[in-house]
């Protein structure tokens, strides 16, 4: 009997320590863009539409992963014109690429719980690869009465011509500021 509960002792604390699936939560995360617009103003966007999954493994954060899909149909400017305007053929042609995605391919710890995490960026038909600065706001474990869960957040630096997306460069700016704060937790 005393083989049995240690056994089951021993799984059970396997099964806590392992790497978890945990989902997207798009009601309580962004990803929001921002560019100069002819150097008057800076302008800001973002998608109101996240999917994907985060594999975490709280033993080793550097074994961790991230996979996300962005269907453009969520791009958000609090203008209308312009959202339809951003979804053409002039800028994201979205009737031909209808989705972002990032998929990490390494993540490395950093100091302060912070990661710097490189993965593939596919948008506009073109997959490069890309350096997010990411920081760990909070991970909860999973208890008897709540999920497990983790917030993250992240930024990036993009340039539109590396994806084809060349309208107005220079005078609408090339470089584009990304901010990504992503809620995830374990479904079920």
């Amino acid at each position: 009997m005393k083989r049995f509960i240690f056994s089951v002792f021993i799984f059970a604390c396997q099964s806590a320590f392992s790497a978890e699936t945990l989902t997207i939560d798009p009601s309580h995360s962004v990803v929001a863009f921002n560019w100069n617009h002819f150097g008057f103003a800076k302008q800001a966007a973002r998608f109101e539409k996240l999917e994907g999954k985060v594999v975490l493994d709280q033993n080793d954060i550097q074994k961790s992963s991230v996979s996300v899909r962005i269907p453009l149909q969520g791009l958000r400017t609090a203008i209308e014109f312009l959202d339809r305007r951003l979804q053409k053929d002039e800028f994201f042609a979205a009737d031909r690429y209808p989705d972002i995605t990032f998929t990490s391919k390494e993540v490395k710890k950093g100091p302060n719980d912070t990661l710097r995490i490189t993965g593939d960026l596919f948008l506009h038909g073109i997959t490069k690869s890309i350096v997010l600065q990411a920081k760990v706001n909070k991970i909860q474990s999973a208890s008897s009465v709540e999920p497990a869960r983790a917030g993250f957040e992240a930024t990036a630096m993009l340039r539109r011509t590396d994806y084809g997306v060349d309208k107005y460069v220079p005078a609408v700016s090339d470089e584009i500021s990304v901010f990504i704060s992503l809620e995830v937790f374990q479904e079920g």
